[in-house]
């Protein structure tokens, strides 16, 4: 056999392994920031039925947002400094030894949190020296903001307690796993010590209960003044209502809103260019009526397109009970067997790119909802999270946000 038929031979061979190799891949989805040539957008592969009866790969655009990616960047230097402030602040008396840092954070993390002590004196005084080992403490300048932060947390409480409520009352037993809520309680400004603290505080809401060997957080009673969804309220306060009797007929706008009680705001990605013919069929989906979230999943065929549109109403209430309205991919897939997500719950997210957006900026996935930034920023903010601007700004970083005119009392139905 000749050398070069030996050539030949070798490539036909690699071309068909990659051609089976890519039949075998059933979903594949590259989020934003893992390509580096393509600065805009992304491909993310499904498989499609094709004419011959099988399955054929076939790649959709997937568009970045590069406003809410920067959003995860601007939030690791103020991250290491809350996480060092509530470390010291454990401490018996306020200080805590240089050495004894590792013992908190890890060998690799201290050296992050050691360049921060480094960084912003103006937040962080390093005293010791000589016979006296190193520690570091807060200065005057950032205790007198950490005086504060009692108000805050005491303003927080009442919103916390609603939202947990509401955690429970969308899931289909009102009840959650208490290691499922624990999972998320950063993400919801829950206390570190909640269980202990805020649970046994609102026997009247709350109670733990052990069933099928977990421990169970569930709802004692139902409130239907709270079985109003975000979306709702938002409308509500817009005064937008659905129109009654005859009236000329509403066009959708190219941006994909539509003013009505069932439609969801969107935000097309840039780059994201929809034709007539997806906005029409984009219409009858806004005006589609759907089951509330607050009503049993059970209740409801999964195929149905009314409940399939209520499973986005689901995704989006989960993620304003959020305080900064978005969670890790890990965080939203934890919730599958209480809220009966779809399985391919990633697909449904992408599927709804204007007013869900994935990223994988920094160490984890990412899952935001558009319409509650504005550009790189939240635009409301609970009192928790405007204390924390207050503070972090001390270090020098400009305090960004829309919502500084906005109440607390605002965030409380």
């Amino acid at each position: 056999m000749s050398k070069l038929r030996r050539c030949s031979i070798s490539l036909g061979l690699i071309q068909f392994l990659q051609r089976n190799m890519l039949r075998e891949i059933e979903n594949v989805v590259l989020f934003p920031g893992q390509s580096s040539s393509r600065s805009r957008w992304t491909f993310v592969q499904v498989r499609h039925k094709s004419g011959g009866g099988g399955w054929r790969p076939k790649k959709k655009v997937y568009h970045r947002v590069h406003e809410l990616d920067k959003a995860i960047d601007l939030m690791k230097k103020p991250s290491l400094i809350l996480q060092l402030k509530s470390i010291i602040q454990a401490q018996k008396h306020g200080s805590l030894l240089l050495r004894d840092l590792e013992k908190h954070v890890g060998f690799v993390h201290k050296w992050n949190l050691m360049a921060a002590i480094e960084k912003y004196p103006t937040i962080f005084y390093v005293g010791g020296g000589n016979k006296e080992p190193p520690f570091v403490m807060l200065t005057e300048k950032a205790k007198k903001i950490v005086a504060e932060e009692g108000e805050a947390t005491e303003s927080m409480e009442p919103i916390l307690v609603k939202n947990l409520r509401k955690l429970l009352m969308i899931s289909i037993d009102c009840r959650v796993p208490l290691e499922k809520v624990e999972f998320i309680q950063s993400a919801m400004g829950l206390p570190q010590n909640f269980k202990s603290t805020l649970i046994p505080k609102y026997p009247e809401f709350f109670s733990l209960k052990v069933i099928n060997g977990k421990v169970n957080l569930v709802l004692e009673n139902w409130d239907s003044s709270l079985a109003i969804t975000a979306r709702e309220d938002s409308l509500s306060r817009e005064g937008v209502l659905e129109p009654i009797g005859d009236r000329k007929r509403v066009r959708i706008t190219k941006d994909g809103n539509f003013l009505g009680r069932n439609a969801f705001k969107i935000s097309f990605p840039p780059g994201f260019r929809p034709n007539a013919s997806y906005l029409e069929e984009f219409q009858k989906w806004q005006k589609m009526e759907f089951p509330s979230p607050y009503l049993n999943a059970r209740r409801f065929d999964a195929a149905d397109p009314k409940a399939r549109k209520r499973v986005v109403a689901v995704l989006h209430e989960l993620l304003s009970l959020t305080m900064e309205r978005r969670v890790t991919c890990a965080q939203l897939d934890a919730f599958h067997s209480e809220y009966l997500l779809p399985s391919r719950l990633i697909l449904c997210l992408i599927k709804h790119q204007g007013i869900f957006y994935i990223t994988n900026k920094g160490a984890r996935g990412t899952v935001f909802l558009k319409e509650a930034y504005a550009g790189s920023n939240l635009i409301e903010k609970g009192p928790l999270l405007l204390f924390h601007d207050r503070f972090v700004a001390l270090c020098g970083r400009r305090e960004v946000s829309l919502s500084n005119e906005m109440q607390p009392s605002s965030f409380i139905s």
